[in-house]
């Protein structure tokens, strides 16, 4: 394989990570990227980059085209997918193969076969993996849909065949009120749907997620590499993965790696995959309780847990056998390592509902400790970009125990400094940190229940970070050269705001805290024999917080805006108050609708002159592959609107004027 290429289909993370292996394999890597990437860290690691395209992924890593021509004229040999965009595309494994490419990843057939979730499930079935115990069948007599649920065993869900928004859904936890339930779900189906038919499923309470990470060559040999827990999630995104699953028992972790071999076999398959599976962790997990879901046909972003606990490559594997080779080792040679655990640091703000953050990186910094591993795409000084996925980063951390790799990981984020976009790195500490997740008392519904206690609502400012931005804004007023020789506090004398000998003065100062204005804030200057002088920092509710004015704190960086300071892993800016900033192309009497990040706004529904009422949609913004819905706050009459469909939009943009009925 040396000497050969591999062109990677992908950007950012991901396309890292494939560079560093191939490069150590001694493989010349090819980066497409598109016009928004074109400074992006993975097209500078790569022997050699290619634009394939505007920012939009359709039109860039999403251009099947674009991607063959650059990979036949780079001489590329192998194409690997990474995940997301073209991974789990069967037309991009069979035009690689026409253009006689090897696609690093599973055959067609099989890319085909597990994305047909229902077809897959029956598939997998007749191999018998197990399913959510459910009927979906024709018949719907209630007698015999009662009959199904005693066998099925409750708690049930009655679910409409059509359904969706949780209409006709109705949880049931006895018999006695089953034939109730049955009633009112098809009536709620047939109201919204016009079409009265249930299924019956499997109601679990405690559903935990656990995959299998599958391996299988061209030879027919398939192995697993244990599993990953995957439960602690957000709108079924994943937060937080480990490996191995907190609490498995060595016979449930026989019964799902045969359960995932066989699936793997049932579709030919070849290469890194993950079968995912739902698990019943009411009373604790049983070899009993687990149900198939669905088999990703690529590498999963969490796959760096599997590596730490078992010290394998899977990148370099997955391009060993696409080149053909046999799997280096057999089932029984396999065994788990400790425990490790994997974080997603994402460009989010969790104190505004996790919506996407993006802009410029001013610190990147991460800790080097042994048995941590950062896996990222960005470096200070680039750009979080808002045409794709928000990850900044993964933090791994790999301990003896379960408890350790969870105490390094926290340790980790804590010591971790990013500045610029807002993240989810003080969100993610509470996680590791949270008594129930540490004593294994968790499901996928973690989160969502725990979000106050999480940090994931608005709190109020923290007045450490604003005494620190504070200082950090006094030392970069002063001159360098009003400073005492080797030491970092000020000297009284300074040409512009005057000086004084011995005593305090004090000063009033107004500042902007995340955008908002604060007029109390007070500075005490003491000035002392040694021709230096200590800062006081006070608040006009008493609250007094004191330090040497040269010490700004260490996670801290100065913007062209103000001072971003890093405290507890959460980020503060402080600014000094311009009284002349002020939009006034924007400026009337009314409210204005902003955009809350910036994106794309895609869509306007209102005109000049409208009349809105509360609640009413107003504008979408996409950013990230995500989309934020924009609604009115009062009743009131459009009176200005400032961009277009299809316009980028900067975060705070005032996009539509309103001005409240009877004002």
């Amino acid at each position: 394989m040396t000497n050969a290429a591999v062109l990677i289909a992908n950007r950012g993370e991901i396309a890292c990570r494939i560079i560093r292996t191939a490069r150590r394999m001694g493989l010349r890597t090819i980066a497409v990227y598109s016009e928004a990437d074109a400074e992006a860290l993975f097209v500078r690691m790569a022997d050699e980059a290619h634009c394939i395209g505007p920012a939009p992924a359709r039109e860039s890593y999403l251009n099947i085209g674009a991607i063959i021509d650059v990979a036949g004229r780079s001489g590329a040999i192998f194409v690997h997918p990474g995940y997301g965009f073209l991974s789990e595309r069967a037309e991009f494994a069979e035009a690689c193969a026409a253009a006689g490419l090897t696609f690093v990843g599973p055959p067609a057939s099989a890319i085909r076969a597990m994305g047909l979730k229902d077809a897959a499930k029956a598939l997998v079935a007749a191999a018998g993996v197990p399913i959510v115990p459910g009927y979906h069948g024709e018949r719907q007599e209630p007698d015999f849909l009662a009959e199904k649920a005693m066998e099925i065993g409750y708690p049930v869900l009655i679910k409409a065949v059509a359904g969706g928004g949780g209409k006709g859904m109705k949880r049931v936890d006895d018999p006695a009120d089953f034939a109730g339930a049955l009633e009112s779900a098809q009536r709620e189906a047939a109201g919204a749907f016009g079409d009265p038919r249930v299924l019956i499923e499997k109601y679990i309470l405690a559903p935990r997620h656990i995959e299998i990470q599958v391996f299988a060559d061209a030879h027919d040999h398939v192995v697993h590499l244990f599993e990953r827990d995957c439960s602690l999630q957000r709108r079924h995104q994943k937060v937080i993965e480990e490996a191995p699953a907190p609490g498995m028992p060595a016979a449930m972790r026989q019964a799902m790696g045969d359960a995932a071999v066989q699936a793997a076999r049932a579709v030919g398959y070849v290469g890194a995959g993950t079968v995912e599976f739902i698990v019943d962790a009411s009373e604790g997990l049983r070899s009993d309780r687990f149900y198939f879901m669905e088999m990703n046909t690529r590498l999963q972003v969490e796959h760096p847990v599997t590596e730490a606990i078992t010290g394998l490559d899977l990148v370099e594997l997955q391009l060993r056998v696409a080149a053909g080779e046999v799997l280096p080792f057999d089932q029984g040679g396999l065994r788990i390592d400790g425990h490790a655990v994997e974080a997603r640091i994402y460009a989010e703000d969790p104190e505004k509902g996790f919506l996407p953050s993006t802009g410029h990186l001013w610190a990147l910094q991460f800790p080097t400790d042994a048995d941590l591993r950062v896996d990222t795409g960005v470096e200070a000084g680039d750009e979080v970009s808002p045409f794709y996925d928000p990850m900044i980063a993964k933090v791994i951390a790999h301990g003896a125990t379960r408890e350790e790799a969870l105490d390094r990981l926290a340790g980790a984020l804590g010591r971790s400094v990013i500045a610029g976009p807002r993240t989810n790195i003080a969100f993610l500490k509470k996680l590791c940190e949270a008594p129930a997740f540490r004593a294994g008392q968790f499901d996928t519904g973690f989160i969502e229940r725990n979000l106050d206690s999480l940090g994931a609502v608005p709190r109020p400012i923290d007045a450490e970070a604003v005494r620190r931005g504070v200082l950090a804004l006094l030392a970069d007023h002063h001159d360098d050269t009003a400073r005492k020789p080797g030491s970092e506090a000020f000297s009284p004398w300074d040409t512009r705001d005057a000086f004084q000998l011995m005593g305090t003065r004090r000063q009033g100062l107004s500042v902007t805290v995340d955008g908002e204005r604060i007029d109390d804030i007070g500075i005490e200057w003491l000035c002392q024999s040694d021709q230096t002088s200590a800062i006081a920092v006070h608040w006009a509710n008493g609250t007094t917080r004191s330090g040497d004015a040269g010490n700004g704190g260490t996670a801290l960086a100065v913007t062209p805006d103000g001072v971003l300071v890093i405290h507890d892993a959460r980020q503060t800016r402080v600014g000094l108050h311009d009284p002349f900033s002020v939009d006034l192309d924007h400026l009337t009497a009314g409210s204005g609708i902003a955009a809350p990040m910036h994106g794309k706004l895609v869509a306007v529904f209102v005109a000049l002159g409208d009349t809105v009422k509360k609640g009413q949609r107003l504008a979408v913004v996409e950013a990230m592959k995500m989309e934020h819905v924009l609604t009115s706050a009062f009743d009131g009459t459009v009176t200005a609107i400032n961009a277009a469909p299809g316009e980028q939009v900067a975060e705070g943009a005032t996009l539509i004027q309103l001005d409240p009925l009877g004002s």
